[in-house]
């Protein structure tokens, strides 16, 4: 069976526009599952990446109170907006 380049090309579009979606799909899934109450939850790799810290420094913001967490399974998660806050207060001083 032999299949002219016009018809493989054509294939093939279809294949990766049906994997963009699933892409689209995925994304938003695990959006929807690190979330509460519609906002994103970040775990420690997330935060370790985003400011730069070693795991001691997050433990101690932790244990003083400057950052708020959340025990989800055993697991411990941040909401961004505290986050966001915490970057703030620590840039106003």
């Amino acid at each position: 069976m032999n299949i002219d380049r016009m018809e493989f090309l054509s294939w093939m579009e279809r294949i990766m526009d049906r994997l963009d979606m699933l892409s689209n799909h995925i994304d938003d899934l695990q959006k929807k599952r690190n979330s509460i109450d519609g906002e994103e939850l970040l775990d420690n790799q997330d935060l370790l990446q985003m400011l730069k810290i070693s795991n001691r420094s997050l433990q101690r913001y932790r244990s003083i109170g400057k950052l708020p967490y959340y025990t989800i399974s055993g697991k411990l998660y941040y909401k961004l907006s505290d986050v966001h806050q915490f970057i703030r207060d620590s840039f106003n001083k």
